[in-house]
């Protein structure tokens, strides 16, 4: 473990009490705070544990948010897991702040469908699907999301079928373009497109089944 991971471990051993996934803006400007991505991933590489705590702080709500959407048993110790990963794996990735995005969810993603391996392999089994944290973001399909964000969208969204979920977690709390979820999930980006368009049909169903 390199020094920076040192000085941030109790911050990876608890992901929440720095990064609130409901405080994530919906779109990131190209710079992070006053320091620049480029500037602040040499920084990382360096091991400079400010510049390792700050990507920390930017993202760790973003894929905290999206464990949860995706029903892990234990989002926290997950995210803490992605962290220590990405900043072990951080020489091998190189371009901008949207790829590091996507580098990041893959992650993500990978340990999230490890993890729920692992479990099936164990006595009890965990079904996916509790606990969403809703976003917003910048295409039209995405800002009809945004009028679910009331109390009862949680379980609205945790009704919808997993590779839907899955759909919606990526393209709205992590900000990926279709492209980018498609190569996450390993699917053609016209499925893609297809698995959102039902799931926000699914989701205006319920919420004019809900009393206004």
């Amino acid at each position: 473990m390199t020094s920076a991971l040192v000085l941030m471990d109790a911050d990876l051993k608890h992901p929440d009490a720095s990064a609130d996934p409901g405080r994530v803006a919906a779109r990131r400007p190209p710079g992070i705070g006053e320091v620049a991505f480029d500037d602040l991933r040499v920084a990382a590489l360096a091991h400079e544990a400010w510049a390792c705590r700050q990507l920390y702080e930017e993202y760790a709500g973003r894929v905290l948010g999206y464990l949860r959407a995706q029903g892990a048993h234990e989002p926290e110790d997950l995210t803490s897991e992605v962290f220590l990963r990405v900043f072990d794996r951080l020489p091998q990735f190189s371009g901008t702040e949207p790829n590091f995005r996507s580098w990041l969810f893959t992650i993500a993603h990978r340990i999230l469908i490890d993890d729920a391996r692992r479990r099936q392999r164990r006595p009890q089994t965990t079904m996916l699907g509790v606990d969403v944290d809703s976003r917003t973001a910048g295409d039209v399909e995405d800002e009809a999301l945004a009028n679910v964000g009331a109390e009862w969208a949680d379980a609205l969204l945790a009704s919808l079928p997993p590779d839907q979920r899955a759909v919606v977690a990526l393209r709205v709390t992590a900000d990926l373009s279709l492209e980018q979820v498609a190569e996450i999930l390993g699917k053609q980006v016209g499925a893609v497109k297809s698995l959102q368009h039902r799931a926000l049909e699914n989701l205006r169903r319920r919420c004019e089944e809900v009393p206004a």
